[in-house]
């Protein structure tokens, strides 16, 4: 009797990413594994099965099985962890509860460590890790910023895996264009990770205490307090994370224990007569931790400047005696408690879910620290932490308003911030000088007053930097999500690594033609005069008018537009709704040469005219590489300027002077770690970058294999077979092959190297120079300097 089995698609070596309503796997070395899976199948079994498929070393590496999953509604998904007998069984019975005809399971392939860190004892952390290198092309396509050879599986010719990678292209893509990147990892051993897990997929790398440093409730002075915050300081970074990149773990580590040896006289964590606090706010908040632990709630019946009597909220009801009286020390801010009767002797009618005295004001103390490290916390996130802390679950409004008040205390509050912002610029240009900031105000009525309406900036080591990147800049907009809303506008360059280059960044009111024209005309007159630039973005209007118009200096020849190839496909998604076509527009896109790019053309048209039309409406030579020119070096989304979006993710939420500062100190970290990378590649005589020599040591392994006539050896010019049968025309002389690879790309594809091998020509020198270790040093070697203390 045959045994009943489902079909499993099993993804691994990508990355998931997720959004409100969609997650999915991508990455441009992606591999997909089908599996029949039993219906009775255990999890050890199909953990087993997943290792003899994939040939992973289990002894190296352990894999994390995470299954797309759909919510009630059946259009939203959400990742689900896979861990033991019954979400296996959960997974698999999906192709009965659902329509699902398969499904997706996504492998994380985790390298096995010796033991992790214990230094914070028993307190949960979380880890979460950032990619920051730039993945050219959402779908899989393209070339990887990861530095593999560009081989296939068996080595096989570039036009077998320019198919693969269309393959890739192939599968079910997400449609959203603001999708964020990461993944969470987490310890299944605590229960402050499992209620992270579907709240903090986007985090930043970092470790985080899931407890919080508190007000000291000893006599010993508190530096800081509730209502009296540090002033923001421009010069330092406000938190560590404004200075986090490239996966550099940073440990947070916090003890907040007060009652575990209070310094009350007292070893049971009660008050006593003559406990002096530094002021009223620390006495207040002793007293909402003593009343939380204990589980029981007070009143207020007095309070005063001078004055602080509280008494048990059950006293009349109970006849509980607890009561505490507090008076101000005479002189001073201090708070002595004069009168104490205590503890407790009433009890609870039931189990409540909120406590009165965990209030806003405490919980946002409980989150500086969290935010300082990881200023991304979501309000799901700050409610597990609270639960976990206290055992309390409070509202989302509560959380929320927490999370407000710990980040005006850490940052400064949004109305002030713009009123801080032009000294903040100030401090930057003075201590970089060559920076560049325009203002766009708008006038009032009110004499000599106007207000904020856009800025521009840019720090002068990305202006110096992006002469000796590739002549390709990305632009996109994200939105601001503080108090006053806004867009903020980026401009992204590309590095020789295939890393990002951040260049510009603009804060306006919005998206529209004028705000898009003005950033434009901001970076042509005052970042490059580049000529015969490839300018990526959507099809925002207001680009598109820009970007046309000859004025502002973005016109051919001056540059040359092309749209993001990720948005076009959602856009002809959501026009014919059918995922063959989409597949194939972007199998057409991808193409390197004008035969593939017609074939699939004529196949879309065999299948939908009114589709074949709406595409031959869209100039090629925006989106399709065959029809490029080699001008956008096969980068074909926005991608780039997306990932760093999601880097400024959880700074987009916060006052405008912190979201300038984070710029400024993360720029500096990306320099002075890709600047220590180039020095080394430099002092150990490294020709070209890391991405490059990856890329041309596959394609030297392929040419190894290729049949080779030459017709003039004067001119170079050559016949060149592949092991699958496929013929190309290379032209040395003219540094051109009838695959359009090397003209798309700026390196030698497989035909020119085996030409060159036959001949004993150098093929080193058909790498243009932008992807020397060279240019890439002098790329990030232009220095930031500390901004300007007026404390100094």
């Amino acid at each position: 009797m045959s045994v009943q089995t489902i079909p499993v698609t099993c993804y691994y070596n990508g990355q998931i990413s997720r959004t409100e309503t969609y997650v999915k796997y991508e990455g441009s070395e992606t591999v997909i594994e089908p599996l029949e899976v039993p219906v009775e199948c255990t999890f050890q079994q199909l953990i087993d099965m997943i290792y003899f498929k994939t040939t992973i070393d289990r002894r190296r590496f352990k894999l994390v099985l995470i299954c797309k999953y759909p919510l009630r509604s059946g259009k939203k998904f959400q990742p689900y962890p896979v861990r033991d007998d019954s979400s296996v069984r959960k997974m698999l019975d999906l192709v009965n509860t659902t329509n699902f005809e398969e499904i997706e399971l996504y492998i994380k392939v985790v390298r096995v460590k010796a033991q992790l860190n214990q230094s914070l004892g028993g307190h949960a952390d979380i880890f979460v890790s950032d990619n920051y290198n730039v993945a050219q092309f959402d779908y899989g396509c393209g070339p990887s910023s990861d530095p593999v050879p560009d081989t296939g599986p068996n080595g096989d010719d570039e036009d077998s895996v320019d198919e693969e990678r269309n393959d890739e292209y192939g599968e079910d893509v997400d449609d959203e264009c603001d999708g964020d990147d990461g993944d969470v990892e987490v310890d299944r051993h605590a229960s402050f990770f499992r209620a992270f897990n579907q709240v903090l997929e986007n985090e930043q790398g970092i470790y985080v205490s899931a407890h919080a440093p508190s007000c000291d409730v000893s006599n010993h002075p508190d530096d800081e307090t509730l209502n009296d915050p540090s002033p923001v300081a421009y010069h330092l970074p406000p938190t560590p994370q404004f200075q986090h990149v490239e996966n550099l773990d940073i440990a947070v580590a916090s003890c907040w224990t007060p009652w575990v040896q209070p310094n009350t006289g007292n070893s049971s964590g009660e008050f006593v007569i003559g406990q002096v606090f530094n002021s009223k706010s620390d006495l207040q908040e002793a007293a909402k931790i003593y009343s939380i632990k204990a589980h029981q709630e007070y009143v207020v019946v007095a309070s005063s400047k001078k004055l602080l009597v509280l008494r048990c909220k059950k006293a009349e009801e109970c006849h509980c005696p607890w009561k505490l009286r507090a008076m101000v020390v005479k002189d001073t801010s201090s708070f002595v408690i004069n009168k104490y009767i205590g503890p407790h002797t009433c009890v609870n009618p039931c189990l409540n879910r909120d406590h009165h005295q965990l209030d806003s004001q405490l919980v946002s103390t409980h989150l500086k620290t969290l935010i300082q490290a990881q200023f991304t916390l979501s309000t799901a996130a700050i409610q597990a932490s609270v639960m976990e802390k206290w055992g309390y679950q409070i509202s989302y409004k509560k959380a929320l308003d927490g999370k407000h008040k710990a980040i005006r205390q850490l940052f400064g509050d949004f109305p002030q911030s713009y009123t801080e912002l032009p000294r903040l610029f100030l401090g930057i240009e003075q201590s970089n000088p060559g920076c560049v900031v325009v203002w766009k105000t708008c006038e009032t009525n009110m004499p000599n007053t106007e207000v904020f309406q856009r800025v521009f900036w840019s720090f002068k080591p990305s202006i110096e930097g992006f002469q000796h990147c590739r002549p390709v800049m990305s632009i996109d907009g994200t939105h601001l999500y503080g108090k006053y809303k806004g867009k903020l506008l980026i401009a992204m360059g590309y590095d020789g690594n295939n890393q990002l280059f951040p260049l510009a960044f603009a804060i306006t009111e919005g998206e529209n033609t004028d705000s898009w024209g003005w950033f434009l005309a901001c970076i042509r007159n005052r970042v490059t005069q580049r000529t015969g630039m490839c300018v990526i973005s959507d099809r925002h209007p207001g680009i598109m008018t820009a970007m046309a118009d000859p004025h502002l200096g973005w016109a051919a020849p001056c540059a040359y537009h092309r749209i993001c190839m990720r948005h076009f496909a959602s856009n002809f998604m959501t026009r014919f709704k059918d995922k063959v076509l989409k597949n194939l527009v972007c199998r057409a896109a991808l193409a390197s040469t004008e035969r593939k790019f017609k074939k699939h053309m004529n196949t879309i048209g065999r299948i939908n005219s009114e589709a074949l039309q709406w595409l031959e409406a869209v100039p090629f030579q925006l989106w399709a590489l065959s029809h490029n020119g080699g001008r956008r070096y096969g980068l074909m989304t926005t991608n780039i300027s997306e990932v760093f979006n999601s880097v400024l993710k959880g700074a987009r939420s916060l006052p405008v002077t912190a979201l300038v500062q984070l710029t400024f100190f993360r720029l500096n970290s990306y320099f002075v770690a890709r600047r220590e990378v180039g020095a080394n590649r430099l002092a150990s005589t490294e020709q070209f970058t890391p991405y490059v020599d990856a890329q041309i040591q596959g394609r030297v392994v392929k040419a190894g294999s290729m049949e080779i006539v030459l017709y003039d050896h004067v001119k170079g010019l050559f016949h060149v077979k592949s092991r699958r049968g496929r013929t190309h025309r290379v032209n040395l002389h003219e540094k051109t092959c009838t695959c359009g690879k090397t003209l798309i790309y700026g390196f030698p594809c497989s035909h020119i190297i085996s030409a060159c091998q036959h001949r004993c020509v150098d093929f080193r020198l058909f790498v243009e120079g932008y992807y020397t270790t060279k240019s890439y040093y002098d790329t990030w070697a232009p220095l930031f300097h500390p901004i300007f203390n007026e404390d100094e």
